[in-house]
């Protein structure tokens, strides 16, 4: 498994990913093997994630690039990418193939969520009380039943703890109507195109989170896009509403940790290698049904 980074110039390190500002407008982002789940970043680390995490995110911004703009630049592992003379110094080859240079953006403090499906947090709210995001559903809903239409459902971007709900008005209040609004249009647009795109390989993008920020004053995605951690992938040959789905990302180890009974704060249990393995496996053929190719040795 990849250690941790240690590299010069560190501008912040997330849940999943340490940011190294290289000058001139421009960062170095490093997907890490750490793994999160419920906001709480775990003790052990899954193999080869940081890998898939970079270049299946550097896959769906080149294919979402038509609808919207995005901070990617070079992967870092590309001829050039980083010059000699870098403010990071020499990044080894191992940290640099799950990198990626990228424009530094005024981060819109915005959790962008898209789900097509009923299912994780909106499925117990709709348990509990008959409503997704607030708002008033039919009766007799399943569990992982498709919406006729997506929704579109922002949460805080919490530095540290959970994040929270919040409802379209308190975006417009956060960031000004049109912001809000465009917030919601893009998210929506990009999911609908990844979804039908998952959708010709067999797998169903349920629900998704997606970042935005602003570069000379336009809107472009940041972060990451449509990985196994920030969606929900289910196996569409097993797909059967009322019921959990078989999947491809990081529900696996959520519904591990829910059955050990952890309380979803700090610290989270380790992971057994059996969970660990079957993570890997789900991680990687995510990325080889989606992007047609092999992770690099």
């Amino acid at each position: 498994m990849l250690m941790e980074t240690q590299l010069p110039n560190l501008l912040y390190r997330g849940k999943v990913r340490d940011t190294y500002d290289l000058g001139e407008g421009r960062l170095l982002m490093v997907a890490s093997d750490r793994i999160s789940a419920f906001d709480v970043v775990l003790p052990t680390g899954i193999p080869k994630k940081g890998l898939v995490l970079s270049r299946m995110s550097a896959f769906w911004f080149q294919q979402t690039s038509h609808l919207v703009p995005n901070h990617v630049i070079a992967m870092a592992d590309e001829p050039g990418a980083l010059p000699e003379g870098s403010p990071v110094g020499n990044v080894p080859l191992e940290v640099a193939r799950q990198a990626m240079v990228v424009r530094r953006a005024q981060r819109v403090d915005v959790e962008c969520i898209v789900r097509g499906y009923l299912a994780g947090s909106a499925w117990a709210e709709y348990q509990k009380q008959g409503t997704v995001f607030g708002k008033a559903m039919p009766k007799g809903l399943l569990e992982g039943q498709m919406f006729p239409e997506p929704i579109f459902t922002p949460t805080t971007k919490a530095e540290e703890g959970h994040d929270e709900n919040i409802s379209i008005k308190e975006v417009e209040d956060m960031v000004g109507v049109q912001v809000a609004k465009d917030l919601e249009e893009k998210s929506i647009a990009v999911y609908q195109y990844a979804r039908d795109y998952a959708s010709e390989r067999g797998i169903i993008l349920a629900d998704t989170k997606l970042e935005f920020g602003f570069v000379d004053g336009q809107m472009i995605l940041i972060d990451e896009i449509f990985t196994p951690d920030s969606s929900r992938f289910w196996d569409a040959q097993g797909y059967r509403p009322g019921r959990p789905q078989p999947n491809f990302d990081k529900q696996y180890v959520r519904d591990w940790l829910i059955a050990q009974g952890w309380n979803r704060e700090p610290p989270a249990p380790p992971l057994p290698k059996d969970v660990v393995d079957k993570t890997v496996k789900r991680y990687q053929e995510a990325y080889r049904r989606l992007t047609g190719q092999e992770l690099p040795p």
